[in-house]
């Protein structure tokens, strides 16, 4: 898709020191440092891949959004998966006319857990399970154009932010709702992010003190209860019916008193988990982006009610949907490789 954003924001990241500590004793440069390429011509064609847990997704598009080639595989486990990425982009460039080739000025690769973007490194994965993998110079000689790397909901949020539902906007949060909980955050026209490479970690907020256990060591976290697969295990801890997803629970919220308590719970610890957030930046808009955000007006509209009924000192921002849904990585991927930078 073509950026219709209005007027340039600055850079992303904040102003601090070169070098931040991050976990594990290592350190990674804030991103402030990062390099500001310029923004591609509006002929180039770019590459944009996104890679999750299970499945990566690839695509080679023009500035309107024109698919030239797409492809997607599952992803394997560890630095396998590195050849993996390889290998759909030789695969997405191999489909193109040698015109088409010629035309591919940058290509961008989201990542998900903790990334280094200066210096191109992936630097953990818990769920596929890598550390430490330099990227950005194994793909940028295969495929013969610069390489951008990035984390996957930092791209994802940017691009929603500038481009999709937040367009306009200088103040917003971005939630993406899937497996786990994370997300971004703009505050005064600028996209926040931590100094070592990691997102807005709103699903592991605490919000019940005698909750679940979560993954992450602590107990009650907002992902225990308001990510799909809780919402689907806390349905059938209350019934014994088993449920494939969230998706079927929400089907179910205007005829199953079950359900509809089950939605309640994970909607309040959703806003529970946000309402300090709202407190401390004052977001205009929430953008509800992921797997979860297909429930639509079943989600917004008791999640915004949720939060206004915790507010009495800043206005309730509204909570809407994402322009991008499922695909807001992969947008945002083709974005980032064709503007250069987050900003």
């Amino acid at each position: 898709m073509k950026p219709t954003a209005g007027a340039a924001r600055p850079a992303a990241g904040s102003a601090g020191p070169a070098a931040m500590a991050r976990p594990g004793g290592t350190t990674t440069r804030s991103a402030a440092v990062l390099p500001q390429p310029d923004a591609l011509a509006d002929d180039a064609l770019v590459l944009g891949l996104d890679v999750g847990g299970t499945t990566m997704k690839g695509e080679i598009t023009d500035a309107d959004g024109h698919v030239f080639a797409a492809a997607t595989v599952a992803t394997p486990q560890g630095e396998a998966a590195f050849e993996a990425m390889g290998a759909v982009g030789d695969q997405l460039l191999a489909e193109l006319t040698e015109e088409q080739r010629d035309r591919v000025g940058r290509a961008a690769v989201v990542v998900p857990g903790i990334v280094d973007p200066v210096e191109s490194i992936a630097v953990f994965s818990s769920n596929i399970g890598w550390r430490d993998v330099k990227v950005g110079d194994r793909f940028s000689g295969r495929w013969h154009m610069p390489v951008l790397l990035e984390h996957d909901v930092l791209v994802a949020g940017w691009a929603e932010w500038r481009f999709g539902a937040g367009r306009g906007h200088d103040n917003v949060c971005v939630v993406i709702l899937g497996t786990g909980i994370s997300g971004t955050l703009s505050v005064g026209g600028r996209l926040l992010r931590s100094s070592y490479g990691q997102v807005g970690e709103y699903g592991h907020i605490p919000v019940r003190a005698n909750g679940l256990p979560c993954p992450c060591g602590n107990i009650g976290c907002v992902e225990t209860v308001a990510s799909g697969a809780s919402i689907a295990r806390a349905y059938t801890r209350r019934t014994g019916r088993e449920m494939d997803g969230a998706a079927e629970v929400f089907a179910l919220v205007d005829t199953d008193s079950d359900a509809a308590a089950v939605l309640a719970d994970a909607v309040d610890a959703l806003a529970d988990g946000l309402i300090g957030i709202v407190h401390a930046a004052c977001p205009e808009l929430i953008i509800l982006g992921g797997g979860l955000a297909g429930a639509g007006a079943a989600l917004t509209d008791p999640l915004h009610q949720a939060i206004a009924d915790r507010l009495h000192l800043v206005p309730a921002p509204r909570v809407v949907l994402g322009e991008y849904g499922a695909r807001a990585g992969l947008t945002g991927a083709a974005l980032f490789a064709r503007q250069g930078a987050l900003e």
